[in-house]
């Protein structure tokens, strides 16, 4: 048995908050629309996903993760290790700092929901909203918990 999965990342507190929700294939366009009705705590919306594929063989008792994607970003702005040393941004210090003792080359700022700054590997890619998504609001959802 195989299963697909996609897994929204939000801004949290101290880590990302995730919701990972069923869906029929990797498909990024109905992730994307699917994200619009995500909301975590204190009002965060997704700033990405990634997919997930699980299988179960018929004598297994449990599933087993298969594939993983990159994350999908949902908008954003990316800065390489120089662009950030280049533009000196006292702000930035604390991203700076993690970019070189992480061994990071690139970083992804999102431009949606609360501030949240991620590592950006060779296997994500990143996303640009389409006009009126709900997530390019960046007041809180109507919905709650």
């Amino acid at each position: 048995m195989k299963k697909h999965f996609v897994t929204f990342v939000s801004p949290g507190s101290f880590f990302t908050e995730e919701t990972t929700r069923d869906i029929g294939s990797w498909d990024p366009e109905v992730a994307m629309k699917m994200a619009g009705g995500i909301t975590e705590r204190y009002g965060a919306r997704p700033f990405g996903f990634y997919f997930t594929t699980r299988e179960r063989g018929f004598l297994d008792f449990d599933s087993k993760e298969t594939q993983k994607s990159g994350v999908y970003y949902l908008g954003g702005v990316i800065s390489t290790l120089e662009d950030v040393i280049a533009r000196d941004d006292p702000d930035e210090k604390i991203m700076l700092n993690n970019m070189e003792c992480n061994g990071w080359d690139r970083m992804i700022v999102n431009t949606n929901s609360y501030r949240a700054c991620q590592p950006f590997r060779k296997d994500d890619c990143l996303l640009e909203l389409p006009a009126g998504h709900p997530l390019l609001s960046k007041g809180k959802s109507d919905e709650t918990d």
